[in-house]
């Protein structure tokens, strides 16, 4: 196992922890909305957003005028949450249900991408991480849509995960009792493209549409 900051290290249900990036990266391919949290004037706040891992990097697109972006200009630091859902875990008593998941928790500071070349790279990147396959369908970005929009770097430097899999961990006390126990798989699926009333020319819903799929979780 890497040498762990003791700021990032799991104490609580620490076996759940995850360091390696190599696991954590596969968490946050497949996500696609990352919440964000801040503080504002004193005031506590996590605003969800888009997100794609560029290397090192995750890209949250947003726009200019939020709050955020004047945090950031103060050189706050923020923490960065990714949580994907994998099942229900029933247990024998209220006291043991719980979940399967994959969640990652990343800290740091964000740094605001300057200039059309280097915004458009970066949204090209993001159209293409969450849809691949798009970027190549799309016309570039105005000008003016890229003064409208904002993209974030912000570096993966801090940043661990924590995983449950399996069953219940019910007390063995209860293990004779005739209860259901079991865990309900959740799935992240995505159903029939709906086109929209005004497409012109050929309204051939696009492969890469018609097959997209996230990866599976455990």
């Amino acid at each position: 196992m890497p040498k762990v900051p003791d700021q990032l290290r799991i104490r609580r249900i620490k076996e759940n922890a995850v360091y390696d990036r190599e696991s954590i990266y596969r968490i946050l391919d497949e996500g696609l909305v990352c919440h964000v949290g801040f503080v504002d004037d004193g005031q506590p706040v996590v605003i969800p957003m888009l997100y794609a891992r560029r290397d090192d990097l995750l890209l949250l697109h947003g726009a200019v005028a939020s709050r955020l972006q004047k945090v950031l200009a103060a050189g706050a630091r923020i923490c960065v949450t990714i949580t994907l859902l994998d099942g229900l875990v029933l247990a024998r008593s209220a006291f043991n249900h719980s979940v399967n998941y994959r969640s990652v928790v990343a800290f740091g500071v964000a740094n605001k991408i300057k200039g059309p070349q280097a915004k458009r790279a970066a949204l090209d990147t993001l159209v293409d991480k969450l849809v691949p396959g798009r970027r190549a369908d799309i016309r570039d970005n105005t000008r003016q849509e890229l003064a409208a929009t904002s993209i974030l770097e912000f570096p993966l430097d801090e940043i661990v995960a924590k995983v449950r899999t399996g069953p219940p961990d019910d007390f063995d006390k209860d293990m004779k009792l005739p209860i259901w126990a079991g865990v309900l798989p959740v799935t992240q699926q995505f159903g029939e493209p709906v086109p929209d009333p005004a497409l012109v020319g050929d309204s051939t819903v696009p492969d890469y549409i018609r097959k997209y799929r996230r990866s599976g979780g455990n």
